[in-house]
């Protein structure tokens, strides 16, 4: 068996400074054609209503966020990731006797 037929066995460091992890809000995911992008995104403040400045009506409301995290992916990879994701979110169903998403709530 070739060294390139054998299985690998990733051995992964978490430096100190990351064990904490970064907390952050929401993802936005976009692609280039080489990779796709993971944006995760800390809300700096509380939303607040925008006005339409000729009639004073409510038009949106803005949310001020910082990038907080951005983590490139080869295109490669982005399937083992989805499949790493739904295993996640299968396990944490059945470990919180299925807690309600925070798109139900």
């Amino acid at each position: 068996m070739s060294s390139d037929e054998l299985p690998q066995e990733f051995q992964i460091d978490v430096p100190d400074e990351m064990e904490t992890g970064v907390p952050a809000d929401f993802a936005s995911v976009w692609h280039t054609p080489t990779s796709f992008v993971l944006d995760f995104i800390a809300v700096k403040q509380p939303p607040s209503p925008q006005n339409d400045p000729d009639t004073g009506e409510v038009r949106n409301v803005v949310v001020p966020g910082k990038v907080a995290s951005r983590v490139r992916i080869p295109p490669q990879q982005v399937f083992e990731l989805a499949k790493a994701l739904t295993m996640q979110l299968d396990a944490w169903e059945k470990e919180t006797s299925g807690a309600k998403r925070s798109s139900d709530q």
